[in-house]
């Protein structure tokens, strides 16, 4: 059974379904244990397959798998109207949706997912944002997008879900030189723990704060860490500092019902 995590503000939405599903509820095994979404990953394709259906049929899809995209890091949005073949994916990192029954979604092991929903104007949209594609502006991107479909941004509401937190995300010195290059004020998203050498940069708050500058109606924060809830989600990072051979992806997805 699938248990997803739910925002609070998109749940009262009507004719609006979505959720950000754990890892848990699906069919894989081993390091993907269990609800692996991930094509890109090296599980088992029927197992991935399987996956992907139970979230497409959790949320009332009219077909048996989620539209997503091949994710690059890029600041794109993709405007979808019917479910593209997997080897026809678009490369882009959010995309947008007016049609009734298409579940939309994102893959995330660390990076931001972020689903949008205008319940007037019966569009939703769904962002993968790591922080290339946060400070890049994938954020602005699906939100443009959105308004081409006929939504109004002080009528959309935008929940973000699971993702690292600042407890987990150690960076360099020139990340935080990046982000401060783009804005002075980003210093304030970066912090050296006490008995640590490096800084560690704040995802879920600075994804909040691209939010926050859109004016969009409502913004909500739903961000348990990934890399900290092993049980509840899969973590790249993790993954790469126990030097495991792959991981598995969640998915974060929203339909207009």
């Amino acid at each position: 059974m699938l248990t997803p995590l739910e925002a609070d503000s998109l749940s009262i939405l009507p004719g609006i379904r979505h959720g950000f599903f754990t890892r848990q509820g699906g069919t894989s095994r081993g390091l993907y244990a269990s609800l692996n979404c991930g094509a890109g990953s090296k599980d088992d394709p029927v197992a991935v397959i399987e996956n992907r259906s139970r979230v497409a049929q959790h949320l009332g899809s009219f077909g048996d798998d989620v539209q997503t995209i091949y994710q690059v890091h890029s600041a794109d949005a993709h405007v979808v109207d019917q479910l593209v073949p997997r080897e026809s994916l678009p490369k882009a990192d959010a995309l947008v949706t007016r049609t009734r029954g298409l579940v939309i979604g994102v893959l995330t092991a660390d990076c931001a997912p972020v689903l949008f929903a205008d319940a007037e104007a019966k569009v939703v949209g769904a962002a993968h944002a790591g922080w290339r594609g946060a400070i890049g502006g994938v954020l602005e991107a699906t939100v443009a997008a959105m308004e081409g479909l006929g939504a109004e941004r002080s009528r959309i509401f935008a929940a973000l879900g699971p993702c690292i937190g600042p407890k987990s995300y150690e960076v360099g010195p020139e990340f935080v030189a990046e982000f401060e290059q783009a804005e002075a004020g980003n210093a304030r998203f970066f912090a050296i723990p006490k008995g640590r050498k490096t800084p560690h940069f704040d995802l879920p708050s600075y994804v909040m704060h691209r939010l926050n500058q859109l004016g969009l109606r409502k913004t909500e924060r739903h961000a348990p860490c990934t890399y900290e809830n092993e049980s509840m989600f899969y973590s790249f990072r993790r993954a790469t500092h126990r030097k495991e051979p792959d991981y598995g992806r969640q998915i974060s997805a929203i339909v207009v019902a």
